[in-house]
């Protein structure tokens, strides 16, 4: 193989924050990135609840978008080559059945392909506070390769708006995956302990 594709799957799952999975989209243009895209039929819904958005809206921010129950597209096979896979914002019920196996559909089958092919799986898990269940599942993708990244707002930027926190939360998320969209505040760089007023 002379070059491996730069294909990445984003998937939103139900929990509440589908706008990290729709800046994920977002951020992705223009970088050359072919993206495959899941919605799961709760994260249909939470896009009409938070976003007034349906998954058509969505289209035109990915190359390809996959039924949820389509369990013979092409990501849920490990022949077909990504970078990975990024599941913006991940449900306990979705990383629940990563962590055991469960793939009951397309989002944790192709979760569960990226980690047998040993590919990147980050997951932005949403939920708050979370039980000894929670913990253990996220313990158990953690060892099976995954990355668990809640998404937790940086405060040393010194965001402006919600959308600043949610931009970099998401851009941070994209950088383990080697993708800078620009939409990262990064200490030292852009911000540091010289932006700090003299105490």
């Amino acid at each position: 193989m002379k070059h491996a594709p730069h294909r990445l799957i984003v998937a939103i799952s139900g929990a509440s924050g589908a706008i990290y999975g729709v800046r994920a989209l977002e951020m992705l243009r223009g970088t050359g990135i072919e993206v495959h895209l899941i919605v799961t039929r709760s994260a249909q819904i939470t896009l009409a609840q938070e976003l007034r958005l349906k998954t058509a809206d969505l289209r035109h921010l990915a190359h390809a978008v996959h039924k949820p129950d389509d369990i013979a597209a092409s990501i849920s096979s490990g022949s077909f080559i990504t970078m990975g896979m990024l599941v913006a914002p991940c449900s306990i019920r979705s990383l629940s059945e990563i962590a055991t196996g469960v793939t009951s559909g397309l989002l944790s089958r192709a979760a569960d392909v990226v980690l047998k092919e040993r590919r990147k799986l980050v997951l932005m898990v949403r939920e708050t506070p979370f039980h000894l269940g929670h913990l253990r599942s996220m313990t158990q993708v953690t060892e099976m390769g995954a990355i668990v990244m809640p998404p937790l707002p940086a405060f040393y930027i010194k965001p402006k708006s919600v959308d600043a926190i949610i931009d970099h939360s998401v851009g941070r998320a994209l950088d383990l995956f080697g993708v800078d969209t620009g939409n990262v505040s990064r200490w030292g760089e852009t911000v540091g302990l010289s932006d700090t007023p003299p105490g």
